[in-house]
């Protein structure tokens, strides 16, 4: 609907109105055809009826923004805010209308801070009747909807996951019963396995390990069941976990980590390490599929566990 004419300083061209609702125009659209100007709400709730025009019953296929000149003239129109029966007394440019309307503090919706202690925003005109209690309540309730929602969809999605990792659990062993038969299978099965330690590993975060001597090369059960419980969290293949976790203390550690003495001398090549972080831990893996250049000796398949009491970053 258009701006009524009454609201307008002085007099207001017959062009600038709106044949439909007699008001002046409000975000005006023309027919491209005969060029008459009207309201877009107007004419959109017209042609859903009738695509004629009002004016001519011209056919109307389509519309089309109106002549710059024709926005220039309603642009310099001069209009009373729309809180005038509030008291605002303003008289703006119709194109400042809308900026003025965001900040009149006239307006009734206008967004404001309970002075009562809730601290919440609400409608200028809501606050003679606003309850801090009630709100703080009901604001609590949505979010705890919110939080059984959203622990609902967390727990579907377990499932789903669950779900997966069950059929791919029957297609390994199903691969691995078929290795006897068939000459092909068990390197297909490695590739499979290969990959998803290295999907895995491309989940993790890269770590960096400041003090190689902060490092814990006999761990004690308690803190290996706290790494292998952060390893299972973060997705590792469920069938490499105990591999590594025997490979988180020195008497597992190849040749060139198996003491103290033969870490000192080869502290040089563990340094360039691809580490990945076990999350939460100061702990990191050390996977075969992320350092291909590593000597052997400095290696296990499919990697190792180092637990540090201080200096991963």
């Amino acid at each position: 609907m258009g701006f009524e004419i009454n609201r307008f300083s002085g007099e207001v061209d017959d062009e600038l109105l709106c044949p439909i609702c007699s008001g002046v125009l409000e975000e005006p659209l023309q027919a491209p055809a005969c060029e008459h100007a009207f309201c877009s709400t107007c004419i959109h709730e017209w042609i859903s009826r009738q695509p004629t025009c009002p004016v001519d019953r011209q056919s109307i296929t389509q519309l089309r923004p109106v002549p710059r000149i024709l926005r220039n003239l309603l642009s310099r129109l001069s209009i009373t805010c729309d809180n005038s029966i509030y008291g605002c007394t303003a008289v703006v440019k119709l194109d400042a209308l809308s900026n003025h309307l965001a900040e009149c503090e006239h307006n009734p919706k206008k967004p404001v801070p309970c002075g009562q202690g809730c601290g919440l925003i609400i409608p200028m005109d809501e606050l003679k009747d606003h309850n801090c209690v009630r709100e703080l309540r009901s604001l609590i309730h949505n979010q705890q909807q919110k939080i059984q929602d959203f622990q609902q969809e967390i727990a579907d999605q377990r499932f789903q996951i669950n779900e997966q990792k069950r059929e791919l659990y029957i297609l390994k062993d199903f691969m691995r019963a078929m290795r006897v038969s068939n000459p092909g299978m068990p390197a297909l099965s490695d590739d499979i396995d290969r990959e998803e330690v290295s999907r895995w590993s491309n989940t993790l975060t890269r770590a960096r390990v400041t003090r190689w001597g902060g490092m814990i090369s006999t761990p004690d059960d308690m803190l290996q069941a706290m790494i292998k419980r952060s390893l299972s969290d973060s997705g590792c293949p469920a069938r490499i976990v105990e591999t590594l976790m025997e490979k988180c203390h020195e008497r597992s550690w190849p040749a060139g980590l198996s003491s103290l003495e033969t870490r000192q001398n080869n502290r040089r090549q563990y340094e360039s390490y691809v580490c990945k972080r076990i999350p939460g831990r100061q702990a990191v893996v050390v996977l075969l599929c992320d350092n291909p250049h590593i000597n052997d000796d400095m290696m296990a398949d499919p990697g190792l566990v180092m637990i540090f009491a201080h200096g991963i970053e």
